[in-house]
């Protein structure tokens, strides 16, 4: 069996080195993966009186948690609890339980018990007062050590051990270990260089599990027009993408748009990307519209045109379009239209006028990929949920075996759903590993004072 020999590095002096084995089995609760929600299951669990151990495959922990929300870690937001679920869609129902177990407000607590602040200066998004992550994965990590929980790093997991059906423990590169209960907690695929590679996936099979396909969700977009790259850089605030497809929402989704090398990232592209993935598994493009103002009617802006053309004909068109949108957007949609820079208002003709009014009420754009895994913030897909106890997050297949975080095949939009995600479902993962009651469950965080 594996002793603790190798353990993660300690350049906060926040790991505890213990020196002794795993304890015999008896109520002891392995987790692979020290992102957020394999850190919070192993707190939960030992809160909870458990004997835990954290397994990590790099070099050391938290890695991908210091980059979220561009190094400044978006936790969670002020969504109204009821509302919150209701923004994963179609998965909303499932994560009811393990919200109900630890929401926002338990969240926030849980930190600020740990000496970590937050503000929502933007009255939406609750980042640390430190802006940034290296905060909250220090707290995490200060608490495992002050729970004597044993952090082993570079210990690949290699499968599941059972035993004529039943869960034994873990088998590791560096040996067998026993354990009562484990909890899987290796994320998905996005960001693979910082430790999510698929391979909790290989875990899960092995019990039995399907896995729906993983794609790239939170990432950006490549266009096949050639125009969005000529405005790398520019931000459209607000504007609003849909899919135009058959069957998909004509509202879309709404958010500041950013235009790139390669075509178009930013909130709104990222909060579709997930679905634009989805289809492209089955389509070789996949059609959408951009509404980059409040006014997405081509008759109004014919109407808007006719007006500049005669009160203000000697000005350039790009530079009347400019007072509505930023000047290199302008100019890019203006040539996409065949209007010259040098264009006064006076002499566009008509089918220029019909064309520009087209792009600005709802400009086309043709996705024929993402920048896949690599930089994708998350990944949809993953453990089929219909395998999994939303109330306790345990296989359906293999008594003892949980799920918490980006494994399973659940991804929200960008603001602090996915964070809040990882938390509250390694939280409830953890306490169901430990062997809580479901009254116990229910009385969330307070149950377990520091």
């Amino acid at each position: 069996m594996l002793m603790l020999g190798a353990h993660c590095p300690n350049p906060q002096s926040a790991i505890r080195n213990p020196q002794s084995s795993i304890p015999n089995p008896h109520n002891t609760v392995l987790i692979v993966g020290t992102g957020p929600a394999g850190m919070m299951a192993a707190i939960s669990a030992a809160r909870a009186g458990a004997r835990v151990a954290l397994f990590e495959r790099m070099d050391r922990p938290g890695v991908k948690l210091l980059a979220t929300g561009g190094g400044r870690c978006n936790l969670t937001n002020t969504l109204a609890p009821e509302a919150f679920p209701e923004r994963f869609g179609r998965h909303g129902k499932f994560l009811r339980p393990a919200l109900a177990a630890l929401d926002q407000r338990a969240l926030l607590d849980f930190f600020n018990q740990l000496g970590v602040r937050f503000h929502a200066e933007d009255g939406l998004h609750y980042f640390p007062a430190s802006e940034s992550a290296s905060s909250v994965r220090d707290a995490l990590l200060t608490e495992l050590r002050r729970l004597g929980v044993p952090i082993v790093c570079r210990a690949e997991t290699l499968s599941l051990w059972m035993s004529r059906g039943q869960l034994k423990g873990l088998r590791t590169l560096s040996g067998d270990v026993p354990g009562d209960c484990a909890v899987l907690a290796a994320g998905g695929k996005a960001w693979p260089s910082l430790g999510s590679d698929g391979s909790g996936y290989a875990l899960a099979v092995e019990a039995g599990h399907e896995i729906i396909t993983p794609v790239p969700a939170l990432v950006p977009l490549v266009t096949r027009e050639k125009w969005p790259t000529r405005c790398t850089g520019i931000v459209s605030a607000g504007a609003r993408l849909r899919i135009d497809l058959p069957k998909h929402s004509r509202q879309g989704v709404q958010g500041d748009l950013l235009f790139t090398h390669r075509g178009i990232s930013g909130p709104a592209a990222l909060d579709i990307s997930g679905e634009v993935s989805g289809l492209l598994m089955e389509r070789d493009s996949v059609p959408l519209r951009i509404h980059l103002t409040d006014e997405p009617s081509v008759e109004v802006w014919l109407s808007r045109l006719r007006k500049w053309r005669e009160s203000r004909p000697k000005k350039f068109l790009r530079s009347l379009v400019a007072e509505v949108l930023p000047a290199a957007l302008s100019e890019a949609l203006c040539e996409e239209a065949g209007v010259e820079p040098d264009l006064r208002a006076a002499h566009v003709t008509r089918s220029q006028c019909l064309r520009l009014a087209e792009l600005l009420a709802a400009a086309p754009l043709t996705i024929t990929a993402t920048e896949g895994f690599d930089k994708a913030m998350v990944t949809r897909g993953g453990v089929n949920l219909r395998q999994v106890d939303p109330r306790t997050l345990e296989s359906r297949l293999l008594a003892g075996l949980y799920f918490a975080g980006e494994i399973l095949d659940v991804d929200g939009p960008c603001g602090g759903f996915n964070l809040q995600w990882a938390f509250s479902s390694g939280f409830l993962a953890g306490l169901s590993a430990a062997g809580k009651t479901a009254e116990d469950l229910g009385r969330g965080v307070k149950s377990f004072p520091l």
